[in-house]
């Protein structure tokens, strides 16, 4: 997705989000009549609701596809579950799946809508967008700022769509963690590379702090959840130390005292070494989750797809 697209999107957000603090719902309604169905494979609670919330505000019904209580668990293919609802009539799928490339495949067999939520260890693109938009409105430009994403970086989908997302709005991109979660194409990336967390505190303006993703790990990537959180975690001994100043961003839900302390996590008001926006990214995610919905279904009569 080019620059111009993804300025266009945020600042679309920033309208919806105006208009969400003031009434409380989004302004006109522009999507009445539309069925959105919010099919996730995979847990969720931030995600799910607001997609929920996005589409309602605009008018829309949702109709909550949970795998756990349908044809699925009988044995149902996801690309006859997908035809199935698409033949109700449906206008856009919001995909949340374990398997890469879901939505990308998802998109392929329907001629509705298709927003993907989060595949696999491949890409999370609203998480992103919501994360730029939280670094957008504290910095007032993206350009130049530098971001460190610290953590779980191979198994992460947020950090990927990130990465994308920021460098292509001129971001500077560094990426922290043990040498056994770096992915092995990083040095494709156009980032940074730390494995010291102080290295990578002195050198940024924020930090995107991602998820331990312990469900994801089967092969031994970090000696102890101590060991890592000694060597990883983001803690005020260590912005201290340091004395630096920085915006803490997560994407949640957060494994306290392991990747980030609490104090850090909980700080949103000086005085202090950081400043937690983790409250305002669930705030901004319906925004930008609004702006793309709209865009999708209201903007344009023409099937679109976000996937990346």
């Amino acid at each position: 997705m080019p620059a111009a697209e993804i300025i266009r999107i945020l600042d679309k957000a920033a309208y919806h989000k105006d208009m969400f603090l003031q009434t409380g719902h989004a302004i006109p309604r522009s999507l009445e009549g539309k069925r959105i169905v919010l099919a996730f494979f995979e847990n969720s609670t931030r995600t799910r609701f607001s997609f929920e919330i996005a589409a309602r505000n605009l008018g829309a019904v949702t109709l909550n596809f949970s795998a756990s209580s349908s044809s699925v668990a009988k044995g149902e293919s996801i690309v006859d579950t997908i035809r199935n609802l698409e033949a109700m009539e449906v206008d856009a799928f919001v995909i949340r799946h374990s398997s890469s490339g879901a939505a990308d495949h998802i998109s392929r067999i329907t001629k509705k809508n298709v927003v993907n939520a989060g595949d696999g260890t491949h890409e999370h693109p609203t998480q992103a967008l919501l994360d730029i938009f939280t670094l957008r409105d504290y910095f007032g430009a993206i350009e130049n700022v530098k971001i460190m994403i610290l953590g779980d970086i191979l198994h992460s989908r947020v950090a990927r769509s990130n990465i994308f997302g920021l460098t292509t709005l001129g971001a500077k991109v560094g990426i922290c963690c043990p040498a056994s979660l770096m992915p092995a194409d990083s040095s494709s990336f156009g980032v940074q590379a730390f494995t010291s967390i102080d290295d990578a505190i002195r050198w940024a303006d924020a930090a995107i702090v991602l998820r331990l993703q312990l469900e994801r790990m089967t092969g031994g990537y970090i000696p102890s959840l101590d060991d890592y959180s000694l060597n990883y975690g983001l803690t005020d001994e260590r912005l201290e130390k340091i004395r630096k100043h920085m915006l803490v961003l997560h994407p949640g839900p957060v494994n306290r005292e392991i990747e980030i302390s609490s104090n850090v996590a909980d700080r949103i008001q000086p005085p202090g070494y950081s400043k937690s926006v983790m409250l305002e990214q669930v705030t901004n995610g319906v925004a930008v989750r609004t702006a793309v919905l709209e865009m999708l279904l209201a903007d344009s009569d023409q099937p679109h797809s976000f996937k990346h």
